[in-house]
């Protein structure tokens, strides 16, 4: 099965299996996020419904495109302009196309599939309601954030606040006569 999804403004044909490079979407290596804007899905030859169909991909990287320098010259005019830039991308691996799963995975999975068939039919009435109203969303992101890396050692935690502590304030005498920041104060001119 393949499908052609839009994301960051272009348009891809994927299945499942793929590794694609799209425009920067959010999300760490190793999320799982789905594209909803599905414009046509087909089996072979055969074209399918793309009501409510949904593509599962996998954040296998973030990365950055090669650079690109951009040089700006007006002769004669001595003026020359150089800057490069780097555009960033995401690598995705495609997981699923709706229920279809990557060949590789589905085959060990078919042994516990008997097992799961009363708990899908109960899920089908859900799956229903949802098939009326297609999502809209570019991508949807399912990571969940750290409350803190830092280690749970109470020593390790207390070390920074300690280490701020010895830091001088602005009102140490080093710093108390010192010569304002530049520019804070323009000079008038001067009477000819």
């Amino acid at each position: 099965m393949f499908a052609v999804v839009r994301t960051g403004g272009k348009q891809y044909r994927v299945a499942p299996g793929d590794k694609i490079v799209v425009e920067k979407l959010d999300g760490n290596a190793g999320d799982r996020i789905t594209l909803g804007e599905v414009l046509l899905a087909g089996d072979g030859s055969d074209l399918k419904s793309t009501d409510g169909l949904t593509v599962a991909a996998e954040i296998v990287a973030q990365a950055k495109a090669d650079k690109v320098t951009v040089f700006k010259k007006r002769r004669r005019h001595n003026y020359r302009r150089k800057k490069g830039h780097r555009q960033q991308h995401t690598i995705l691996k495609i997981v699923a196309i709706g229920d279809q799963k990557e060949q590789k995975k589905a085959a060990p999975k078919a042994e516990a599939a008997p097992a799961e068939a009363p708990a899908k039919a109960a899920a089908a009435p859900a799956k229903a309601s949802k098939a009326a109203k297609p999502d809209t969303s570019p991508a949807k992101v399912d990571a969940q954030p750290t409350e803190n890396p830092a280690p749970q050692d109470p020593k390790a935690a207390a070390a920074p606040k300690a280490a701020a502590k010895d830091k001088p304030t602005a009102e140490t005498p080093s710093t108390k006569n010192a010569a304002p920041a530049k520019g804070g104060a323009k000079k008038s001119p001067k009477a000819k």
